[in-house]
């Protein structure tokens, strides 16, 4: 078993998500990388400064420009999204999810609802196979069935829903960002339609879920890459065991944590190269280091959201957006700031799209004394002005910002050229 200190486990998580020392990928082919290295995008609608998932990109690739990533799924058809945690995977990966597709199937609430709208479902069939894109959009309520469920009020929605859920449709684009779907056939390459056995799809996925992680307990992989059917205490020991075995996956001691985790067995040099002072060549920044310049992570980033913050950097984080406002503590759509290889605040900020205003309604320290260290006023100055570029921003509006150093200084913030 091998054993490395906290910092190198927050250090290996963030570099093998791409985001420590730095970013090291540019522009669309950068984007394509990154996405990668992520395993997994996962996708959400909703817009305050940029999407979510643009914000992860953001943070990972310089020169990264919005809706990149949606250049390289739909137009280029490197990726596809799918799942009900909803994400973009690379499109060589489908045959696995393929497997997750037709279980998907076999599960009781899917078998009702093929029951209960089958006219429908056959309706949307037909139209797909004759060649048709199709949306929700595409059809008018008063033409439709209506009913009650958390994907549309038209039996329309919740049929193409389910054909895409189990694999006979895929998503060809989005129309602002609604789902228009098509046959499988027509958006993926006969590569990608090629048939693998369960096994061979449980380990790859498997693999694929360590690698997203970085460092995990293995725990949710049965619900994962099972889809409903419920894998035994039995078999998850099995699956580990196996891949202890095979050398898939290492076991790792973190420092201060309880449950021992498990890695990639490939990164085990990589892991003991850390524990030792030495950084990859590979992660090495094109750029600045997140010491030289601050960044702000997407609500939804994978190294800080659902719990993970706590763990890897003692960083309480909660997305409070769905909270009403009487029970925030912080803001609607509260943004962690890394800097170096720690999380040392947050900031709320708001995107006037009329004005061209990113205004700036709350930062909050974790040590309020930082608002005075000259090199992090440096690092949070050059952090906002790449934001302000991703943002398309004109002005920063930072009058909420408590802190008077760091008004000051945001005040002079440009966008990055």
């Amino acid at each position: 078993m091998l054993e490395i200190s906290a910092v190198t486990a927050r250090r290996y998580v963030m570099g093998r998500g791409g985001l420590w020392p730095g970013r090291r990928w540019r522009g669309l082919a950068g984007t394509g990388t990154a996405m990668r290295t992520m395993e997994d995008l996962q996708l959400d609608p909703l817009v305050v400064v940029a999407r979510a998932h643009d914000l992860m990109l953001h943070s990972r690739v310089i020169d990264y420009a919005i809706d990149d990533w949606a250049t390289l799924t739909y137009e280029r058809r490197q990726f596809f999204e799918w799942g009900g945690w909803l994400a973009v995977r690379p499109m060589d990966e489908l045959p696995y999810f393929r497997v997750l597709m037709r279980r998907e199937r076999e599960q009781p609430r899917w078998v009702e609802i093929e029951r209960e709208h089958h006219e429908a479902i056959e309706e949307m069939r037909d139209l797909l196979r004759a060649g048709s894109e199709v949306s929700n959009r595409s059809f008018d309520m008063s033409d439709r069935t209506r009913i009650d469920h958390y994907r549309g009020r038209k039996d329309s929605a919740l049929a193409l829903h389910y054909l895409w859920r189990v694999g006979e449709a895929m998503v060809a684009r989005r129309d602002r960002f609604e789902r228009v779907y098509a046959l499988t056939e027509a958006v993926a390459p006969a590569s990608a339609l090629r048939q693998v056995d369960e096994v061979e799809a449980e380990d790859i996925l498997a693999r694929k879920a360590v690698a997203a992680a970085g460092l995990t307990r293995l725990n949710g992989i049965g619900s994962i890459y099972t889809y409903g059917h419920k894998a035994t205490p039995a078999q998850l020991e099995g699956w580990r065991s196996r891949w202890l075995t095979d050398g898939s996956l290492i076991e790792v001691k973190v420092e201060g944590w309880r449950a021992v985790q498990v890695a990639l067995g490939a990164d085990e040099r990589l892991l003991a190269d850390l524990e030792a002072g030495r950084v990859s060549e590979e992660w090495a920044p094109l750029e600045t280091t997140t010491e030289d310049e601050a960044t702000f992570l997407s609500p939804l980033d994978p190294v800080s959201a659902r719990g993970r913050a706590k763990p890897l950097f003692g960083f309480d984080y909660v997305w409070e957006v769905y909270k009403p406002v009487e029970k925030r503590s912080f803001g609607y759509y509260t943004m962690p700031i890394l800097w170096g290889d720690q999380l040392v605040g947050r900031l709320d900020p708001k995107l006037d799209r009329t004005t061209g205003t990113l205004v700036i309604l709350g930062l909050w320290l974790e040590d309020d004394a930082l608002a005075r260290d000259e090199a992090f006023g440096e690092a949070l100055v050059a952090g906002m002005a790449r934001f302000l570029r991703l943002l398309d921003a004109k002005r920063l509006d930072v009058a909420a910002v408590p802190q008077p150093a760091l008004r000051k200084r945001l005040a002079a913030a440009k966008p990055r050229r």
